[in-house]
């Protein structure tokens, strides 16, 4: 069974960059047709995707965070990384690595993480 362990920074300044960690268990992050996914919720509001990297290291972004956002992993660890720079305030919310993919029985998996909340603040 895939597992998903978040961790990171609470607390973050403005300006500044955001770095989260996704550990995965229960299964690799290399196995096709998984895709690795970092989503928030801003306070009060929805979620917001913000990207992915998939089985075979591909990634693909927001066009709204393109360009502060990198993901990436480390096959040796089982880990997948978010990170997020030059962070405002309205970059506040809770942080969620979410995985997707078919098992080999066929079935939709669907996992998240625990979730992070991440405050931008001085």
């Amino acid at each position: 069974q895939v597992q998903l362990q978040q961790s990171g920074p609470g607390l973050v300044k403005p300006s500044q960059t955001l770095a989260l960690t996704c550990t995965v268990s229960g299964g690799s992050i290399t196995t096709y047709p998984y895709y690795w996914s970092w989503i928030r919720q801003p306070p009060g509001k929805g979620l917001e995707w913000i990207g992915y990297i998939a089985y075979n290291g591909s990634t693909y972004y927001s066009p709204s965070l393109k360009t502060r956002t990198s993901i990436s992993r480390d096959n040796a660890k089982n880990t997948v990384y978010l990170q997020m720079n030059s962070l405002k305030p309205e970059d506040t919310a809770v942080y969620y690595c979410n995985a997707r993919g078919v098992t080999t029985t066929l079935e939709f998996l669907e996992v998240w993480g625990q979730g992070t909340l991440v405050t931008v603040s001085s």
